[in-house]
């Protein structure tokens, strides 16, 4: 007996709340002369601000308020200048890259190579990519010794803010993606201008 009196007791109110669901819902939209019903009022009025309205509470009459001074957004506080501009102490473009070069570092640089950088500079970096042969204004081949001298910093920084015809990738491409398309483009480099000093003496004998 206790059971079905329990299960009478969560019939009915479930059909309680069935209904004020549905009157809720009946309220909503409807023209009327009260004001609406709302179960949880804090979701249709929030206290806020809309753009450009006026304010009655700053001085100065505005809403959209200005900065406080020294204020760093979120994971916006860049104070490695080596590994988020490519520069050294004395404000000096890196002659080397700042983060570990791994396997994993290549893969990923190669990934993202092949998707900004290779439609104009060609997957090998000879500057021949498929806008280029459309038409496109080509760029320097990566393999002149000009490029390849250059510090690491330059590439980074190329990548960040552009030159002459590239536009800069700062939004497109986070900072790690830069680093790992610049360790990519030096690991490419060497391929195209390897020498038998670079292979290891036991694999010498096989190279023809």
């Amino acid at each position: 007996m206790r059971n079905r009196s329990w299960l009478k007791l969560v019939a009915r109110l479930t059909l309680v709340i069935l209904a004020v669901g549905l009157i809720d819902g009946c309220f909503r939209g409807e023209p009327k002369e009260e004001p609406p019903i709302h179960l949880n009022p804090n979701m249709f009025k929030q206290p806020k601000y809309k753009a450009q309205s006026e304010s009655e509470f700053f001085s100065d009459g505005a809403t959209m308020r200005q900065l406080v001074p020294g204020t760093v957004a979120a994971d916006s506080l860049r104070e490695d200048n080596a590994y988020y501009r490519g520069r050294d102490e004395n404000d000096s473009l890196l002659a080397k890259t700042p983060v570990p070069v791994t396997m994993q570092l290549l893969k990923r640089g190669q990934e993202r190579f092949n998707i900004y950088c290779a439609p104009c500079h060609g997957q090998t970096g000879d500057g021949q990519g498929i806008v280029v042969q459309r038409g496109y204004l080509p760029p320097p081949s990566y393999h002149q010794d000009r490029l390849r001298n250059l510090p690491d910093g330059y590439i980074f920084d190329v990548i960040t803010n552009g030159v002459r015809n590239m536009p800069s990738y700062r939004h497109q491409v986070p900072v790690a993606d830069r680093w790992a398309i610049v360790s990519y483009l030096r690991a490419l480099q060497r391929s195209q201008n390897a020498t038998i000093n670079d292979i290891t003496p036991e694999l010498r004998e096989t190279v023809k």
